[in-house]
């Protein structure tokens, strides 16, 4: 049994990392300052079943504070860290880089000294593919430079990575970086492409579709990643990056194709123009990850897919039965 702290633990990947690891025994110390980029009872109903454990205890802070993250890891001596806290998003990042910044790096920054302070040597990052631009042939190694970003999520992202390797080099903290690729499944964000569209074709609405449909993405499900951030928080090593990812790649035509056929609807889709900061493909080599941590994902984008409408057809339910609780009966 190990005490982690978790940073983002309300979130989407975050409050199922939470569960996963009360579930096998860990005590879990979730930080997260519930921000407003969408509905913050949606992260609260996330963590409902974490809240029942003993195990478990809820911290409201931000990262932006400098002190609220020092208290808290003072107060709870964590064996480990896993810091999944980000203010997320490419596109939102056009409008607003100087937040990101302010989240992504300082909010970083806070946490590993936060760290050193405590005495708590082992960090897992949870990074991004976004590090590595448009530049560069798929599937992306993390040999690869990830130099390059289009958008100031990312740049802030792999300013991130590169914070924790110089705390690595200077103060001793063993640290893996995991790049994800396109996460998906229950609790996704409702921004999030899947999430939006499938509840957009439900409702019978056009998708807004940045080009021409052929971009393609490497969807992981959910509990995949989940798999390899549990064998990372497991394995110790002073310094390593890894890639997280299904490493197989799937068309927005395709995606919603899928969609469509498992919602038993149509898709309207509407056409729009690429948008800046977009990468036209994203593909994970997981070779490293999978020789040095085990990883090994074992979901198609099929059958997650099928996951996850299940997944929204009950919420949608709940949704309906706390408007009418006659609903719900």
């Amino acid at each position: 049994m190990a005490r982690i702290l978790v940073t983002g633990a309300a979130g989407f990947i975050g409050s199922h990392l939470a569960d996963r690891l009360l579930a096998r025994g860990d005590e879990v110390v979730a930080f997260d300052n519930f921000d407003p980029y969408y509905d913050p009872a949606i992260k609260r109903r996330n963590l409902a079943g974490a809240l029942r454990s003993p195990r478990f205890r809820l911290v409201e802070g931000d990262l932006r504070d400098r002190a609220a993250i020092r208290a808290a890891m003072e107060a709870a001596r964590p064996d480990r860290v896993v810091h999944l806290a980000a203010q997320a998003g490419v596109r939102p990042s056009l409008q607003r880089p100087q937040q990101y910044v302010d989240v992504n790096v300082t909010g970083t920054l806070h946490l590993l000294d936060a760290m050193v302070a405590a005495g708590c040597r082992r960090l897992v990052y949870g990074g991004t593919s976004s590090v590595y631009g448009a530049s560069g042939q798929p599937p992306f190694r993390e040999s690869d430079p990830a130099d390059r970003p289009i958008s100031p999520y990312a740049a802030t992202k792999r300013a991130a990575e590169l914070l924790c390797h110089t705390w690595s080099a200077i103060h001793g903290l063993r640290v893996t970086v995991l790049r994800f690729f396109t996460v998906y499944g229950p609790r996704q964000r409702p921004e999030m492409a899947i999430h939006k569209f499938a509840r957009l074709m439900l409702a019978g609405q056009p998708i807004p579709c940045f080009g021409d449909g052929s971009s393609v993405r490497d969807y992981t499900y959910v509990d995949d990643i989940l798999d390899g951030v549990v064998k990372a928080v497991d394995h110790d090593e002073a310094w390593g990056v890894y890639n997280l990812g299904e490493s197989e790649t799937h068309s927005l035509t395709e995606l919603l194709a899928l969609l469509a056929q498992e919602l038993g609807v149509a898709a309207q889709v509407d056409r729009q123009p690429d948008q800046a900061g977009d990468v036209p493909a994203t593909c994970a080599d997981i070779a490293a990850a999978r020789r040095v941590l085990g990883y090994d994902p074992r979901v198609p984008l099929r059958e997650g897919i099928a996951r996850f409408v299940r997944w929204l057809r009950d919420e949608l339910a709940r949704e309906a039965a706390a408007v009418d609780p006659a609903r719900g009966r």
